[in-house]
């Protein structure tokens, strides 16, 4: 067999496996989790790194805040309840990035999964996260083990708040 027939059988078969469906279609997984995002206490999960001396002003909080930069560690939960299930970690940076009228976050974060099928998984987000809307929706940017180059959103709605702690409930959509 020459080597021009060699390419081309070669070729013929990259084509086909390509072709294939199970290479065109990408799967797609939902999943619902709880964040808790305890900045306050004894035991914070999140804790500013970075900002102004001058914590808060009561003219202006939005503008106050502006600057402060929080690092976290954050439990993900099966329901609102942190005593349930633990699913995993949030980990990451967020960013006070308004300085008035609407309080936004920039948010660079991780989601670590530790159980059942997606134990060692994890998915990233990166965006702006505008704290006072009811829904606010967040681009998913890659992902690690079964989410492997994942991409896709997700939406997130603050269940509780109290002063600066928060649960905040997450509906992920990826595509991986």
């Amino acid at each position: 067999m020459g080597l021009a027939t060699k390419r081309f059988i070669f070729l013929l078969v990259a084509v086909l496996v390509a072709s294939t469906p199970e290479a065109k279609r990408p799967k797609v997984t939902h999943i619902e989790f709880y964040m808790h995002d305890i900045v306050g206490g004894p035991n914070p999960t999140a804790v500013r790194v970075a900002g102004r001396a001058s914590n808060f002003s009561s003219s202006d909080p939005i503008a106050s805040m502006f600057g402060s930069i929080f690092v976290m560690d954050n439990p993900l939960t099966a329901t609102p309840d942190l005593n349930s299930t633990l699913l995993g970690r949030a980990q990451g940076i967020y960013a006070m990035s308004s300085q008035h009228d609407e309080f936004s976050l920039l948010m660079t974060l991780t989601y670590n999964f530790i159980s059942d099928a997606y134990n060692g998984s994890s998915f990233s987000v990166v965006g702006r996260n505008p704290v006072m809307r009811e829904v606010r929706e967040m681009p998913i940017v890659g992902g690690t083990g079964v989410f492997r180059l994942a991409r896709g959103y997700c939406l997130a709605r603050t269940f509780s708040m109290n002063q600066m702690d928060a649960v905040i409930g997450y509906n992920a959509t990826l595509i991986h």
